[in-house]
């Protein structure tokens, strides 16, 4: 037996965290049963830090670290051995490394630094670039060399024309104000004998530039700044740092005159000869915030798309097709003369008459369009070479003008996005089932910038019903426990003091009338929803340890609401003195946001009152949460709290859904579908809403008719009626429906169900077609079409739901545990035939209902 997969704190090889007493975590091959485990770490010398020693154990997720509570820059080596089920001991693992960041204030010797220029909040600037050198005698010896580096905008490192890590767009997205993340790259071997040149871009980035639907600009601060140290260690004991501040250079004479994150960049090749530009000193400025790990996947490049198919539009224009919806950039390279421009837009459609359009992406006032997503080049004298570094678009065409041509060979695109691993593998006897759910993963990954976007054009905004609603997708297809946790950061920061998550977090580009969304059910219970999902599918309870006093903060602020009256409040409803208490009717909400627009088109009117249908079956949903979280943590007399209150807002749902604006007689299925899940009804009327439901479908031609909150729901709530239900709605192929997306071509998941011809109805235009939210109906396919939960430490409950006219269905998971896979396939004889595979030291509740 041996332990492979080796992860510190969920992550591989880590470098720059700020676990000072990290967690470890493998897996097992070979052998059926691990008995005992032995954890070896040791430092670069190869002296002991901590030998666990043999221990009597079949735990292998997240054992606490044993050793003294490490330092700042301290790096480890790990190995573990193990013992099989006769008490064998296995073949050791490969070793995996993690090293800790600058854990200590103190740690920071560099000063920020700054642009020399004063800025005026209405202009545009162009990249700021810093320079410095230094020597490294020919008595040295280079045994180690770190660069800390972070920034208030975007930046990009260069030691000796090398590029500094592999990351785009960092120092990534955080309420800056507040918090502010940085990188730690090993250069060891970019470090030569004699003189380094180092050298350092400095852009807008979230921190300055366009943020939010209307882009708004300057949102965190005028004034861009970078924080640089370069530490290198010599094998004779000594070392030098090198720190930002007054003996860095500046520049804004370099070749890209304009970078924003969804606007693009205008880049002058002219200037790409720094020997040319004029340097003067760099500004010492302040931030007042430590910079602090991301402990999570830095943005990084991934597939690359070569060889476009050239369309030649009804009117001329020249458009490349990538054949993939993406968030990314591109690159070029082009043979040219001096001054030609080559001017490039990236939209995610063609129009009805086959132009290229972005119309769907953009907001529009009188003399404002916001974003662009455009590339504006200048070339140089023969070869020129392009590639986009401070931003990213959401874009499968790429409209091209210009002086020069540019074949399909010439142009590649690149995907940009969150570097954690896939974790799953799907097949089915359905293509458009197989494409539907490769086109949710694409949309998890373009909406995957350092947080949970709900698109890549348009907002980019963290909204955090869309997060909550696909946590547990998410957790199926990659490693996303770092990534959820980081968002959870992000919530936590903006927590409002009354207690109310934000519906968007991190803040940047949230409009002012936007504020009184905040606490908004389904949204802002996503700051309670998101750490109880993570506990339940990656068995920590550390995320529900570390974020109980804000989600208890969240909890006194919804049962403070109940029972108010407000202005705002739904005004048709009766109810007993005894259940009003418990009813949920003040506030703003969004409620079931996009359901199709034959069942309920959106308005503005929507938000002008209260819904306290949708908000009183949250808050009984969120506490009953709130009280399984209290009991695991030992607080018990919250959990009783909670709990009585869970009860109250269900009894008061009850007598709510007996008045007539908030009748089970229904055909929204939402609103039929939400209470029947979250198990909010009477006998009598849930066995009202079964039937009302089913005749609601068959009404609507057994198409989805829900949105954002219920359609991840709705097949878990038909399977309890009959699976064969279920699989009636997720065969459909008309529209409204999952399938009918990938029919007609679509390469990602849409936001509106009507896809490129809908208009959201609240003047945004029409809407992103890069959204995966109505992906998340793939955790039913994982879980109950495939049948396979995490059920407990080192135990899955796995209970494959064959239906449909399906004929074959395979799934495969990596997860914290090893890889689980159940497949299942229909035989000539009509019995059903099961492959299913446990990772060794796991067992399984296996349960079989049809078939062989």
């Amino acid at each position: 037996m041996k332990a492979i997969r080796l992860k510190t704190e969920y992550l591989t090889n880590p470098i720059g965290i700020d676990y000072t007493r990290p967690r470890l975590s493998w897996v097992c091959e070979g052998g059926k049963k691990q008995t005992a485990y032995r954890v070896i770490a040791k430092d670069d010398d190869g002296n002991a830090i901590w030998d666990s020693g043999k221990t009597a154990s079949s735990k292998m997720h997240l054992i606490p670290w044993g050793g003294k509570a490490l330092k700042s820059r301290q790096r480890v080596i790990w190995s573990v051995e193990l013992w099989d089920e006769n008490g064998n001991k296995g073949e050791a693992s490969d070793e995996a490394t993690f090293e800790l960041g600058l854990i200590d204030e103190s740690d920071w010797k560099a000063s920020w630094i700054t642009g020399n220029y004063s800025v005026k909040r209405k202009m545009r600037y162009p990249v700021d670039c810093f320079r410095t050198s230094f020597t490294v005698g020919a008595d040295k010896e280079v045994i180690k060399a770190r660069a800390y580096m972070s920034a208030c905008g975007l930046y990009e490192g260069k030691l000796n024309g090398k590029k500094i890590g592999s990351f785009c767009l960092a120092p990534g997205h955080t309420d800056y104000r507040k918090r502010v993340q940085y990188q730690t790259v090993d250069i060891t071997d970019q470090v030569k004998e004699g003189n380094n040149d180092l050298f350092f871009m400095l852009a807008d980035g979230w921190y300055r530039g366009s943020v939010g639907a209307w882009g708004i600009k300057n949102f965190y601060g005028n004034e861009t700044k970078l924080l640089v140290q370069i530490e290198v260690y010599f094998s004779d004991g000594s070392k030098k740092v090198i720190c930002s501040g007054e003996n860095f250079e500046w520049t804004n004479d370099g070749p890209i005159r304009f970078a924003d994150n969804k606007d693009g960049e205008i880049y002058d090749a002219s200037k790409e000869d720094f020997r040319k530009a004029v340097w003067g000193k760099t500004k010492i400025t302040k931030h007042n915030v430590i910079p602090t790990a991301s402990d999570n996947f830095a943005l990084t490049e991934h597939e690359r798309f070569t060889n476009p198919k050239l369309i030649i539009t009804p009117s001329g224009k020249k458009v490349f097709d990538f054949g993939q919806n993406i968030a990314g950039y591109i690159e070029f390279k082009v043979n040219a003369k001096s001054g030609q421009r080559i001017f490039m837009r990236f939209g995610e459609k063609l129009d009805e008459n086959g132009e290229f359009t972005q119309t769907n992406i953009q907001c529009v006032k009188k003399d404002f369009v916001t974003p662009l997503q455009q590339i504006e080049y200048f070339c140089k004298d023969k070869d020129n070479y392009y590639k986009t570094r401070f931003a990213i678009f959401g874009f499968q065409y790429v409209l091209v003008e210009s002086d020069v041509e540019i074949r399909p060979q010439d142009i590649t695109a690149i995907a940009v996005y969150s570097d954690f691993e896939t974790t799953f593998s799907f097949d089915s006897s359905n293509e458009l089932l197989n494409k539907f759910v490769e086109n949710t993963l694409w949309s998890l990954k373009n909406n995957s910038a350092d947080l949970p976007t709900d698109c890549p054009t348009r907002e980019r905004h963290g909204w955090s019903g869309d997060a909550q609603i696909f946590v547990n997708t998410a957790s199926y297809m990659v490693n996303y426990a770092p990534f959820a946790d980081k968002y959870e950061n992000d919530l936590c920061d903006l927590q409002r003091k009354n207690g109310a998550f934000t519906q968007i977090a991190p803040e940047g580009g949230t409009d002012f009338y936007m504020k009184s969304m905040d606490g908004s059910v389904g949204w802002a219970d996503a700051g309670i929803m998101i750490p109880y999902r993570l506990w339940k599918k990656y068995g920590d309870i550390s995320f529900i340890e570390k974020y109980y006093d804000n989600m208890q903060k969240y909890a006194r602020f919804a049962i403070g609401r109940l029972g108010k009256r407000s202005a705002l409040m739904s005004e048709n409803v009766k109810i007993s003195k005894e259940n009003r208490r418990y009813l949920y009717n003040v506030g703003q909400h969004y409620g079931e946001w996009a359901e199709p627009e034959d069942v309920h088109k959106m308005s503005f009117k929507d938000f002008s009152k209260s819904k306290p249908e949708e908000a009183t079956a949250y808050t009984s949903y969120v506490l009953g949460l709130m009280s399984e979280i209290a009991v695991a943590l030992g607080k018990d007399q919250d959990a009783k709290e909670y709990q009585e209150y869970s009860e109250g807002c269900k009894r008061a749902y009850q007598e709510l859904v007996e008045n007539e604006d908030f009748s089970l007689d229904t055909n929204r299925q939402a609103r039929l579908v939400r209470p029947l899940y979250f198990d909010l009804l009477n006998d009598t009327q849930k066995e009202y809403a079964r039937k009302r439901l089913i005749k609601a479908l068959d009404e609507y031609g057994w198409r989805v008719g829900t949105g954002f909150l219920s359609t991840p729901l709705i097949l878990y709530v038909l399977q309890q009626i009959d699976v064969s239900y279920a699989y009636k709605l997720l065969e459909n192929e008309e529209l409204p429906g999952w399938l009918y997306m990938p029919k007609i071509g679509a390469t990602t998941i849409w936001e509106d169900w009507n896809g490129p011809t809908s208009d959201n109805g609240l003047g945004g235009g029409i809407a992103s077609l890069n959204h995966y939210s109505k992906g998340a109906v793939c955790e039913w396919i994982f879980s109950e079409m495939c049948g396979i939960k995490v059920d407990g430490e080192n135990h899955f409950s796995i209970a494959p739901k064959p239906g449909g006219h399906f004929t074959r269905a395979s799934f495969s998971y990596d997860s914290i545990y090893g890889t689980v896979s159940c497949t299942w396939s229909l035989q000539e004889d009509g019995k059903y035939k099961y492959d299913i595979v446990v990772p060794p030291n796991t067992t399984a509740d296996i349960r079989i209902d049809r078939g062989y």
